[in-house]
């Protein structure tokens, strides 16, 4: 049989987690169903069953979207882009290759590259070798490059892509300063003319502010509620020509 590609489980630890959590307090509500404090008695059952639904719920629709509402986002980004197959583009913490490849799939002339620094608590499986064995699958190969660069400090000259795209990575940078490079280092590569899509769970607000700063004109859409979990956002940020 062949293989397919594995775009990895996003956030795998904290999905783990979110299922031990679970698991402990729906322990802890069967094997003490009530506890005696001299003449009081506390039913922990439906105190404990509360807290054990919500992380198993959290864990399950965290999980649904790393199988399957990952897919339906990334044609919501890439339909942001109006396509002529030709572009240059760039994926900001390409991971498994998600975005990449959904970019290259829409290239002719154009050539999609992407850059990362693999933290594996973001995504299982995560490394470049996981992402040239999808390219591979997907069979772009002619049309993609891959690097390991910072978000902070890319190597690419002022000018240079025609798209930046970019999806759950830049909230994993934990101080603003260093968001503000990363955003600057998008506006300094976009071509006057270019568009950057941007999608992230928080701060996403905080990175149109940085795009608006640096001259963009900036489309904030709404949160995505029913397709991705936590809730989505995606920014759109236009250069002018």
């Amino acid at each position: 049989m062949a293989r397919k590609p594995d775009y990895g489980i996003d956030a795998p630890g904290v999905i783990r987690n979110m299922f031990i959590a679970g698991a402990l307090f729906l322990v802890v509500a069967l094997v003490f169903p009530k506890v005696t404090i001299g003449p009081l008695v506390f039913l922990l059952i439906p105190g404990f069953f509360w807290p054990a639904g919500w992380f198993f719920l959290t864990g399950i629709l965290m999980l649904i979207y790393a199988l399957a509402g990952k897919f339906r986002h990334r044609e919501r980004m890439l339909a942001k882009v109006s396509w002529n197959s030709s572009e240059q583009v760039l994926d900001v913490g390409t991971g498994r290759g998600l975005l990449l490849i959904g970019a290259a799939k829409r290239l002719t002339s154009g050539h999609a590259t992407g850059i990362d620094i693999w933290n594996a608590e973001d995504l299982s499986g995560n490394g470049p070798e996981g992402l040239k064995a999808n390219i591979a699958m997907e069979g772009v190969g002619e049309h993609t490059t891959i690097l390991s660069e910072d978000a902070q400090k890319v190597s690419f000259a002022d000018g240079t892509f025609d798209v930046v795209l970019s999806n759950l990575c830049l909230h994993n940078i934990y101080n603003k300063p260093g968001r503000a490079k990363a955003c600057s280092e998008i506006v300094r590569v976009l071509k006057p003319g270019g568009v950057a899509v941007i999608s992230d769970y928080k701060h996403v607000r905080e990175y149109a502010s940085e795009f608006t700063k640096n001259g963009l004109r900036v489309e904030l859409c709404s949160l995505d509620w029913t397709g991705t979990f936590p809730p989505l956002r995606m920014l759109v940020a236009r250069k002018t020509a």
